[in-house]
C-alpha cells in the first residue's frame, strides 16, 4: 500500500510534548526487560533524550536529529551522548559513553518543523553512535537488522518516552499500514522522547529490527507513527563509520555529519576533542 499525500501532519519525536501512549506496556521487571536489554535510553547532555538499539557491540542505532542539539542545529559532541542499555528504574545494564557520531549524509538538521523539505528527508532520519568502549556482556546481545517491512507487517516497538523515562515500554500491537519511499507508517501512536527507537519484526530466527522512529503524525484524523526503514541504508552507514574511525587519529574522535549551513554533498568529517 502506498502512502503518497497522506501524511497531514508531522513532529520529530525529541520534544517535550505528549501523545496517546497507544497500547504500551511497560517493561519494568528484569525478567521481562532481559530480552530487550539492547535497548536503552541515549541521554543527550542534560537537553532529553532518544532512544536506541545496540546493533553491535559498540554501535548504537537510532535516529540522524537525536544526534543534534535542536536549539542550535549544531552537532552534539560524542561525549556527550550517553547509552544506557537496558536502562530500568535507575540503574542500567551498561552505560557507554559516545566517542563518534555519524548521521545518514543526505539528512539536514534545523529544517522548519512540518515543512515540505523536512517531511521529504524523513527517509534520511537514521544515525550511528560509536561507542567509547563496546559492550560485552552475556546479558546484552546486539539486536539484528532485517529487511524492509512491508505494508500489513505486525511490528513491536520499545522505546523510552516522557513521563515513562525509567523503563522502557513495548507497543506490541502495531501495524505496517504502508510504506512510501524510505518511510513506513505504523497504525500507533508513539510519545516524544522515542525517536530513535526500534521497530521490531518477529522471524522464525527471533526478532530483527526493521525500521527507526523517526516521527509522529496524523493520517485521516488519526494519530500514526513515522519509521525509517534500515533495508539499503544501514550497511554503507556502518562502512562509513568504520572508515571514519580507522582513519582517525590516535587520541582524537571525529565528528560526522552536515552544520547548518553546510550546503549538500557527501559527509563531512569534522575533528572534536579527545575521546573520553
Amino acid at each position: 500500500m502506498r502512502m503518497r499525500g497522506v501524511l497531514v501532519w508531522l513532529a520529530l519525536l525529541a520534544q517535550p510534548t505528549l501523545a496517546g501512549d497507544g497500547n504500551l506496556r511497560p517493561l519494568d521487571t528484569g525478567v521481562v526487560a532481559g530480552r530487550w536489554a539492547a535497548v536503552g535510553r541515549i541521554d543527550l547532555g542534560s537537553k532529553g533524550f532518544c532512544s536506541g538499539t545496540l546493533i553491535a557491540p559498540d554501535v548504537v542505532l537510532t535516529a540522524a536529529h537525536c544526534l543534534y542539539d535542536k536549539a542550535t542545529g549544531e552537532p552534539y559532541r560524542p561525549s556527550d551522548l550517553t547509552f544506557l542499555a537496558g536502562w530500568r528504574h535507575g540503574r542500567a545494564e551498561a552505560s557507554r559513553a559516545g566517542a563518534m557520531i555519524l548521521p545518514h549524509p543526505d539528512y539536514r538538521p534545523g529544517l522548519d518543523e512540518g515543512s515540505e523539505a523536512q517531511m521529504n528527508q524523513t527517509g534520511n532520519d537514521l544515525g550511528l553512535i560509536k561507542l567509547a568502549q563496546p559492550i560485552l556482556l552475556p546479558s546484552i546481545t546486539p539486536a539484528p537488522t532485517g529487511s524492509f517491512p512491508r505494508g500489513g507487517d505486525r511490528v513491536e516497538i520499545v522505546s523510552y518516552a516522557r513521563d515513562r523515562s525509567e523503563a522502557a515500554s513495548m507497543q506490541d500491537a502495531c501495524s505496517v499500514l504502508g510504506t512510501e519511499g524510505r518511510v513506513a507508517v505504523l497504525d500507533c501512536p508513539t510519545d516524544f522522547g522515542a525517536s530513535g527507537a526500534p521497530v521490531f519484526r518477529d522471524t522464525a530466527y527471533g526478532s530483527e529490527v526493521v525500521s527507526v522512529i523517526s516521527a509522529k503524525a496524523e493520517m485521516n484524523g488519526k494519530p500514526v507513527t513515522i519509521a525509517v526503514p534500515v533495508e539499503g541504508v544501514l550497511t554503507d552507514l556502518m562502512a562509513q563509520l568504520d572508515r571514519a574511525w580507522r582513519a582517525a587519529a590516535p587520541g582524537a574522535r571525529m565528528i560526522s555529519g552536515v552544520r547548518s549551513g553546510m550546503g549538500t554533498g557527501g559527509a563531512k568529517f569534522l575533528k572534536v576533542d579527545d575521546a573520553p
